[in-house]
Order: structure tokens, then sequence, then C-alpha cells
């Protein structure tokens, strides 16, 4: 079982793991300022929902790293270059559907459907390349053989990884939205402030 394979690795090593991926989680990246957006535009559950979206988008790539996908795919330059264009189109996107979008109103925010957020949420996170090269790079580092199967350490890691990581993203993204409320109600810019937090990130991605 993954759970008894984790139990048999050392305490401090596991500390060490799950602290240095809260600090990377706690580090704002594309995941944060994506659900940071959405909060932004679409108030606390919208930017904790955009937060949930992307931690699905985690555990996928934690699957696909342990199943050996991810080196297969950070082997293939091409392959990684398609996804990150995908990617950096479809927050151009969304940015143009923000920047498009009628000034927010507040009583209309739970009408919002929480699986579209969701599923912006888990796209967002999917079509950026780097959290497989990442993933490849970093959970290794925690395995050893003696600890039980590689690959169960791998996904249980993963899993933690992914977990941390979703609650520290929809913190972000609550918190956002709460701010994005209270400036709601003296500036009508909200859908303006996310178009441009989204194509930032679309550069961001294509720059990199």
């Amino acid at each position: 079982m993954i759970w008894h394979t984790l139990g048999q690795i050392p305490w401090p090593q596991l500390l060490a793991f799950v602290t240095g991926g809260l600090v990377l989680n706690f580090a704002p990246g594309q995941d944060v300022f994506f659900a940071t957006a959405c909060g932004v535009q679409g108030g606390p559950r919208a930017g904790a929902l955009a937060g949930l979206g992307v931690g699905m988008g985690v555990v996928v790539h934690v699957l696909l790293a342990t199943a050996g996908l991810g080196a297969v795919m950070a082997a293939h330059p091409g392959a990684l270059a398609a996804v990150k264009w995908a990617g950096a189109a479809y927050l151009l996107f969304l940015a143009w559907k923000s920047w498009t979008a009628a000034p927010p109103d507040p009583s209309s925010r739970a009408a919002v459907r929480p699986w579209n957020i969701i599923r912006r949420g888990a796209l967002s996170n999917l079509l950026n390349p780097k959290p497989v090269l990442f993933l490849l790079a970093f959970l290794p580092q925690f395995t050893n053989p003696a600890y039980g199967l590689v690959w169960q350490q791998l996904l249980g890691l993963g899993l933690i990884f992914a977990l941390t990581g979703t609650l520290v993203t929809m913190g972000y993204g609550m918190i956002a939205g709460w701010l994005g409320m209270r400036l709601g109600r003296r500036m009508g810019v909200l859908n303006r402030i996310a178009a441009a937090m989204f194509a930032g990130l679309a550069l961001r991605l294509i720059a990199r």
C-alpha cells in the first residue's frame, strides 16, 4: 500500500519534503496568480474553486510522472513546446473574455457554475509543461529503494504535494476574492484587472 510505503520514510526526511513543498506552494507562481485572478473577478468562492481545479491538474501531473510519461514528455522538447503554446493561447482567450465581459455584479457571483471554474483551473495547470519537469526533478530526491517500491513513494509524495498546494492556492484565491469584493464597491475594473493578470500569465509562460 502507498501509505504503508510512505510510513517507511524517516520522519525527518518526510518533514523536510513537506516543508520544502510548502515553501514552493507559497511562492507565487502561475497557479497562484490564476486563482488570484479568478478570485478578483468572481469573489472568494470562485478563487477557491479555481484553486481546487489547479490541484486536480497537479494530481494528473503526478500520475503522469509516476507512470513515466512525464519523462517521455521531458525528453521531447517539441511536445513541451506544443503544450506551452496551447496553454498561452488558452490564457489569452480567458484574458479576452474577461476584458470584454460586463462589469461584475456582486449579486450574480453565486450564479457562476462551479464546474466551469474548476475546469478552467485544471486546464490552466495541465497546459503548463513546467510541473512535468518540476516533479521529475523534485520528487525523486526524497525516494529510496530501501523504503519500498519507488513508484509508490513517488505517487504518495506527489499526492501530498498536490494536497498542500491545493489548499494554499485555494487560500490565495479566497483572499483575492475577498479583497476584490471590497474593491468592487468603489471601482468597476475587476474584469480588466483579471484580464491583465491572465494576459501576463500567458506572456510569462511563453517567455520561459
